[in-house]
């Protein structure tokens, strides 16, 4: 994880960091969306030394984003599978996904595809207004204090 925490940060941002910002975190569930869900298919897939990612499971299983499950009793064997708050990062890392395609994809094209399983459409990452529908971008985007800020009057982030 991070090298410095931010406890005096009253920000969401800045307490995500915390259990993602490290480039093997992302990685990790980037690979468990993808469907890899035990400890070698992790190491194979992202070249990782055998001590960090034992670390980095760790500690995505006490931060409620993995959960650890047996699948073999002898030895013992465990794989590592999104819980709901791990399923809620697909938003996130797909909106970076789609940012990296946009600004950084190769001239062989898009590395992935996003689609909806169901009717198999493209998937787009956008801010959408639940008041009117609307689809919002940077430079209407508003970020006013809320609850938690204000709770922190000493508070300089958001």
């Amino acid at each position: 994880m991070l090298n410095r925490t931010y406890d005096s940060q009253v920000c969401s941002i800045a307490r995500t960091l915390e259990v993602l910002g490290e480039r093997w975190t992302l990685l990790i569930v980037r690979d468990a969306m993808l469907g890899l869900h035990r400890f070698d298919e992790f190491q194979h897939s992202l070249g990782i030394a055998r001590n960090v990612l034992t670390d980095r499971l760790k500690r995505l299983v006490e931060a409620g984003v993995l959960e650890r499950i047996a699948y073999q009793q002898h030895p013992p064997r465990f794989e590592y599978r999104l819980t709901a708050v791990g399923l809620e990062l697909c938003t996130p890392v797909v909106g970076l996904m789609h940012w990296g395609d946009r600004h950084l994809a190769g001239p062989e094209g898009l590395p992935r595809l996003t689609r909806h399983r169901t009717c198999g459409g493209q998937l787009h990452s956008e801010l959408v207004c639940e008041e009117c529908g609307a689809t919002v971008d940077g430079t209407d985007l508003e970020l006013p204090p809320g609850p938690g800020l204000r709770a922190h009057p000493d508070a300089t982030a958001g």
